[in-house]
């Protein structure tokens, strides 16, 4: 069954100061892009928000803007072509295309997090009925809208769910980015991940970005990776580098008036 994406993306971001929330990045890609991928194989993808300026996206507004997810998906559905619907937030950063293929493959769907609460914006609906449901519906509740129609309840891995409401959760999305990669690259370079003390290095790259100089971060975790690898590195190499960033301004100023 063909389907066509809805994606609501026109929340005021209250809990992030107003912020362009779809817009912060994660990974490389806006939280928007991240949402977007999940769906490529969409006949149109429908975003009901500020203009994306993506392309192959479809922007519409709900009236009035930002009038709440009912009004927004009203504006949606009335766009969408195909028989199913995949109904989306746009601040999803762990949603992967296998998880929009399992809800599609229910009929009529709606993901459950960890606590089995239901996540109205990661579901799945047949157009005709979800067309059915709003039609005449005064009230403003995804939740009241979508309940009675009885989807199927699904809990799939990944925390498909998790989506983006303050900048914590923000920080969140970008340490689980962070440990991706770390598997990824530990893998690509036979390096067992148990010796890698993720935070330790990022507390002293940190350190040496504000104490040097920015560019200074990435070649000090380098230079410590070469030593750790000839057995040239101390034990506590990594206090001890910590401790040159921390004194570094001092030490050119003694330098300088040494000169």
């Amino acid at each position: 069954m063909s389907y066509d994406a809805v994606v609501l993306a026109g929340g005021a971001a209250r809990r992030m100061g107003g912020a362009d929330k779809p817009a912060l990045r994660v990974g490389g890609r806006t939280l928007l892009e991240h949402v977007i991928a999940a769906v490529p194989d969409a006949g149109r993808v429908i975003v009901v928000g500020p203009d994306t300026g993506l392309p192959g996206v479809t922007t519409t507004r709900e009236d009035p803007p930002g009038g709440g997810p009912v009004p927004a998906l009203r504006a949606g559905l009335a766009l969408v072509e195909a028989p199913q619907v995949v109904l989306l937030a746009a601040d999803l950063p762990f949603l992967r295309t296998e998880h929009v293929k399992e809800l599609r493959a229910a009929g009529k769907a709606v993901l459950i997090d960890d606590d089995g609460r239901e996540q109205w914006l990661t579901s799945v609906w047949p157009a005709a009925e979800l067309r059915g449901a709003l039609d005449g519906y005064p009230g403003n509740s995804l939740h009241g809208l979508l309940g009675p129609l009885d989807p199927v309840r699904r809990a799939l891995p990944g925390r498909a769910w998790f989506d983006c409401d303050t900048m914590d959760d923000l920080e969140e999305a970008h340490m689980n980015v962070l440990t991706e990669w770390t598997a990824l690259a530990c893998k690509e370079l036979g390096v067992d991940p148990a010796r890698v003390d993720r935070d330790v290095i990022l507390d002293l790259t940190k350190e040496v970005a504000h104490g040097v100089a920015r560019p200074a971060a990435p070649l000090t975790a380098y230079l410590l990776g070469l030593a750790q690898g000839a057995g040239t590195a101390p034990e506590d190499a990594v206090a001890r580098l910590t401790t040159l960033a921390h004194n570094w301004e001092r030490a050119t100023t003694e330098t300088l008036t040494d000169g």
